[in-house]
């Protein structure tokens, strides 16, 4: 290895138990290194391991260094606040990826000015035993499809786990993560970032050892972390859904009962239409809040619907549309009340007049709150 002001290429592993394979993987990275006449380190991060991965590392070649808090992220974020590089690549050091093939990584960084490079198992050679059919066929292609979705890339396997990347390019990244939605994150954030990313076919071989995924508990949490990032899917999308099909349902029942499917839709309907309509709206709310905290804290990027809100939003205006679905609301009231006053306060069959009067009373007050809050939080971002 050169000297720590000299190195180029900072290779980084993870290593827990893994005295079978690490000493693979560290001979396969050091020769990469040597036939490219790159100067590099290798690092491997010890998480905590019973058996000899770090003395076999280290036998190796390797720099060891230890984190003893558990956990893919927590490994990783330790390697990189050690790695010395200019250009850090990424990959576990269970011997499923061939870091002979590190140097395909290198060049689209240091020749074609690319921030980021991520494999692609999918586009490579998935050998025989090296990915359980769930995981293949179901589980990745799922989250992968949805991080797309969510964040408009076109990356096929946003869980490959061998990457590369330049240090500016981490630094701009401010990952957090400590478990396995680390890997979800570092896409995330490339695409955030804007960052030049570049995915290229990799082979996928079966793993020396025993896994340390849980499938269902780790899909989980990359699932709900790709939702905290997404507010528009988690919560702007659901509430404008819900808000839409309470709201027709409001009018459509407002003066009296549909007949559809054979069946009559009436009073109970028409109760859970308001309910449907003012959870879409407060959901919707959450969704507005949500984004506008994220831009403050640095977690989202400013989008067009944000500047669309900053730009044309005042508290005035959300104020007064709030108020005018109060007296909407307060007005169906008021006639209802004038009703029941004639009728000398007697028998009066205005059940769904009186939820549809009521949603929007509360639609109003909700409205009004929400103005005064969603201002607060945007005076920050101004």
């Amino acid at each position: 290895m050169e000297e720590k002001d000299n190195i180029e290429v900072s290779v980084v592993m993870p290593c827990l138990d893994e005295e079978k394979s690490v000493g693979i993987c560290v001979r396969q990275a050091k020769e990469a290194l040597e036939k490219m006449g790159i100067a590099g380190e290798i690092i491997v991060v010890d998480n905590n391991s019973a058996d000899n991965s770090a003395a076999v590392a280290q036998k190796e070649g390797a720099r060891v260094v230890f984190e003893p808090d558990r956990g893919y992220g927590s490994a990783y974020l330790k390697g990189f606040s050690e790695a010395k590089g200019r250009m850090i690549i990424m990959g576990d050091a269970d011997n499923s990826y061939d870091f002979s093939q590190i140097g395909e990584f290198v060049m689209p960084l240091k020749k074609e000015g690319y921030d980021f490079v991520i494999g692609s198992r999918f586009k490579g050679n998935i050998k025989k035993g090296a990915m359980p059919w769930a995981n293949r066929y179901i589980g990745n292609p799922i989250l992968s499809a949805i991080l797309r979705i969510f964040f408009r890339t076109d990356i096929s396997d946003v869980h490959c786990g061998i990457r590369a990347f330049t240090k500016k390019a981490y630094e701009n990244m401010e990952l957090h993560s400590l478990g396995m939605e680390f890997a979800s994150e570092m896409v995330i954030a490339a695409v955030r970032e804007n960052l030049k990313i570049k995915e290229i076919p990799v082979d996928y071989s079966q793993r020396k050892g025993k896994s340390k995924l849980a499938p269902v508990r780790d899909a989980w949490r990359h699932f709900s972390f790709m939702l905290i990032y997404s507010p528009t899917w988690l919560y702007l999308i659901p509430g404008f859904v819900l808000f839409v099909i309470g709201m027709f349902l409001l009018f459509s029942l407002l003066y009296g009962p549909v007949s559809l499917f054979g069946h009559k839709w009436d009073i109970h309907i028409i109760v859970l239409a308001s309910l449907v309509s003012i959870l879409g709206v407060q959901i919707i709310m959450l969704g507005l809040f949500a984004r506008t905290f994220g831009v403050i804290s640095g977690l989202l990027k400013e989008d067009k619907v944000l500047n669309f809100i900053w730009k044309y939003f005042k508290l005035e205006k959300g104020i007064f549309i709030g108020i005018v679905l109060f007296l909407f609301g307060l007005i169906f009231n008021f006639i209802i009340l004038s009703e029941w006053t004639i009728k000398q306060f007697g028998p009066l069959e205005r059940v769904r007049e009186a939820v549809f009067a009521a949603t929007f009373i509360i639609i109003g007050i909700q409205a009004i709150f929400s103005s005064f809050f969603l201002h607060m939080l945007g005076i920050k971002t101004k």
